[in-house]
C-alpha cells in the first residue's frame, strides 16, 4: 500500500510540475533548463505547506554548474553524487560534463519528480533516490556536489559529519554556496567564485556564490 501510494505522489507531483512549471533557461548557463515556479504556478496545491525549494535556480547551485561547465574534468568519466538535489541542476551539469554515472538525492517526494522530469528534458539519465542519507554510509562515487544545503544550523551539522566520511572513504567533494549563515569555512578551500542569481532576487540583480573543495578535519 506504501509504495502504491508513493508511486501514485509521485505521478501527481509530476504531472503538476510539467503542466504547472514551464522549462525555462538556466541564469548563466546555455543548454540547461530546468521547470521553474513563475507567477500563477499555484504551488501551494502541490507542496501543502512544504517548502518547494526544488522549484527555483539557488546561487550554490548555479555557481557549481557553472564551475562544472567550466571545468568538465572535475566530472568527468566519474561516478558523482549530487546531495540535496532539488531541482536537479547539479547533477544534471555534471551529466552533460562527462560523468559516467550520476546519482541525485533528496528528502523531497516533489523533488524527485521534478529531478526526473528536469534530466529527460535535457536529455541526460540520471539515478534519481528518495531518502535521507546524511546519518548513512556514503555510496561508493568518485565525487560528490552539495550545493545550498548549509541553510540551518542542525542541517549543516549533520551535512559536514556526512562529508567528513566521504572524504575518509577517499570522494572529492565541492560545495557550491553564497557564503550561507552555517557554512563550515574553517572545512573549506575557496576554488573558484561566479556572478549568480538567487531565488528572491530582482531579474536585474546577481549575487557572488563561490566553489570550495571540501577538506579533511585536522583536529
Amino acid at each position: 500500500m506504501g509504495a502504491d501510494v508513493g508511486s501514485s505522489r509521485k505521478m501527481a507531483a509530476s504531472a503538476f510540475i510539467a503542466a504547472n512549471l514551464p522549462l525555462r533557461p538556466v541564469p548563466g548557463l546555455s543548454g540547461i533548463s530546468i521547470h521553474t515556479a513563475v507567477s500563477g504556478s499555484g504551488l501551494r496545491r502541490l507542496a501543502a505547506g512544504r517548502n518547494p525549494y526544488w522549484a527555483w535556480c539557488w546561487a550554490g547551485g548555479l555557481a557549481l554548474a557553472q564551475h562544472l561547465a567550466a571545468r568538465p574534468e572535475t566530472v568527468a568519466g566519474k561516478g558523482v553524487l549530487d546531495l540535496g538535489a532539488g531541482s536537479g541542476l547539479v547533477g544534471i551539469a555534471a551529466a552533460k560534463a562527462g560523468a559516467r554515472a550520476v546519482l541525485a538525492v533528496d528528502v523531497d517526494e516533489d523533488a524527485v519528480a521534478a529531478i526526473e522530469l528536469n534530466a529527460r528534458a535535457n536529455r541526460v539519465s540520471l539515478a534519481v533516490l528518495h531518502d535521507d542519507i546524511l546519518d548513512d554510509v556514503p555510496p561508493p562515487v568518485d565525487v560528490a556536489l552539495v550545493g545550498d544545503l548549509f541553510y540551518d544550523r542542525d542541517v549543516a551539522a549533520r551535512v559536514t559529519r556526512f562529508l567528513d566520511a566521504c572524504v575518509a572513504a577517499g570522494t572529492r567533494v565541492y560545495v557550491g554556496d553564497p557564503f550561507r549563515a552555517f557554512l563550515p569555512r574553517e572545512r573549506l578551500n575557496l576554488i573558484a567564485s561566479y556572478a549568480t542569481r538567487d531565488f528572491g532576487l530582482r531579474d536585474d540583480e546577481e549575487m557572488t556564490a563561490a566553489v570550495f573543495s571540501f577538506v579533511a578535519n585536522s583536529a
